[in-house]
């Protein structure tokens, strides 16, 4: 088979709705219980599961085409070692390729929305009929990218954290949060429920 690659490209997904129903709950039969008599339509976790499931297929098809292609489940992604010449491709929501950006180091991500009726996805700028091109033109140099800036958070136990849009600091519960805001050489105690740190994209021509 010619390829257009030998580089690995690595596709992202996560369970659906229903597959984790049925982690919980054994069966789908004992899942659709429990949503109906929860006032819930079960249908819709049906449809979601089916479109997810055959965009997937779809992609996975033409990715085979393309390169070395590897399925990964997002429950591996923070114990995988992506190469440095890995291609990332995530077919979810914002929150799987915010996920998956903070174990990157410079690779190239994809971010592939598989229901727009669903999901707005402002990190998923693409459709499933795109991806061909897609991949083609970053392989080839020739797509235009956006570097994310990652938010870093020290914390006093020596636990180091990263997001890509913005980290929340306050108390697990409800109770207010009580911290000093230090500015300038200017201290101002606060009261609150916590506070927001967001970080900005830079796009690249």
């Amino acid at each position: 088979m010619n390829r257009l690659t030998d580089r690995k490209i690595i596709l992202i997904t996560r369970k659906t709705r229903l597959e984790n129903l049925i982690v919980r709950y054994n069966t789908i039969q004992q899942a659709q219980f429990v949503i109906e008599h929860s006032g819930n339509d079960f249908s819709d976790y049906l449809e979601e599961n089916r479109q997810y499931k055959n965009v997937l297929t779809q992609i996975v098809s033409v990715l085979e085409s393309l390169g070395n292609l590897l399925v990964l489940d997002r429950e591996y992604v923070s114990n995988y070692i992506f190469g440095k010449e890995d291609m990332v491709i995530v077919v979810g929501q914002d929150g799987l390729v915010a996920n998956t950006l903070k174990y990157l180091d410079s690779q190239p991500l994809i971010g592939v929305n598989p229901d727009p009726r669903r999901w707005d996805g402002v990190l998923l700028p693409f459709k499933p009929t795109d991806i061909e091109k897609v991949v083609t033109d970053v392989f080839r140099n020739q797509r235009r990218c956006r570097e994310i800036t990652l938010a870093q958070a020290d914390l006093n136990d020596g636990q180091r954290l990263y997001a890509v849009n913005d980290l929340f600091i306050g108390q697990r519960t409800h109770v207010s949060a009580r911290y000093t805001i230090e500015y300038n050489g200017q201290l101002e105690q606060q009261s609150s429920s916590g506070i927001i740190v967001s970080t900005g994209p830079c796009v690249l021509a």
